[in-house]
């Protein structure tokens, strides 16, 4: 099974990085309230960036790496990807 990791832009315009098995379900999990305690004052969400890491000690590795980054080079990831 396949992780990923993802970023999602939060209705005030931040980010948060988490890493899942199926992104757009835990899209859903965030938008119903039920998701991260970050996300749940900041709906809605939506996916801006995902990655595919393989197993799940990749992911959580990338995640921690990504959550490192400053927004401007955050934005340059998704930016980066967006262009593909």
């Amino acid at each position: 099974m396949d992780w990923f990791v993802y970023i999602l832009r939060c209705a005030d315009g931040t980010l948060y990085t988490g890493s899942s098995t199926d992104v757009d379900r835990r899209c859903r999990t965030h938008n119903a309230g039920r998701g991260a305690k970050y996300t749940r004052s900041r709906a809605p969400v939506t996916v801006v960036f995902r990655e595919r890491c393989g197993e799940k000690s990749a992911a959580l590795r990338r995640e921690a790496a990504i959550k490192k980054l400053t927004r401007a080079e955050k934005l340059a990831l998704i930016a980066a990807q967006s262009k593909n």
